[in-house]
């Protein structure tokens, strides 16, 4: 379980981190990063599983997983980022390394594609 401090909870702050993140995409899953304006104590993630990833049973397994994998990195991830990881439909079969070595992988493809467009930005 991810401490309370560090879920996203309001729809406004999926809906900004989807659409104005830095995407970052792999097999099993998408991970959109956003620099929010207001930073609280630590990043804070939100995690989306449709039902095209499996029945009821095996969202919520993935939604576990993928739960205690951005646990593990928290530490890792900017204090004043906020994430959406989306699952995919492979998400369901990947076993849990494979899972978190997508999971590392998208989000350093988000944190770079982040970081020029920052510097994109402050060049103007």
């Amino acid at each position: 379980m991810l401490p309370a401090a560090h879920r996203m909870r309001r729809p406004a702050e999926f809906e900004q981190a989807v659409r104005r993140g830095a995407r970052g995409g792999r097999e099993s899953l998408v991970v959109h990063l956003v620099t929010r304006t207001d930073p609280g104590p630590g990043p804070v993630v939100g995690f989306v599983v449709s039902k095209g990833v499996g029945n009821a049973v095996v969202r919520n397994k993935v939604k576990r997983r993928l739960r205690a994998l951005v646990r593990e990195r928290l530490t890792t991830i900017p204090a004043d980022s906020g994430i959406v990881v989306r699952a995919l439909a492979p998400a369901a079969t990947r076993e849990y390394a494979s899972l978190g070595a997508d999971l590392d992988s998208a989000l350093d493809v988000a944190r770079s594609r982040a970081r020029r467009r920052s510097e994109a930005v402050g060049s103007r």
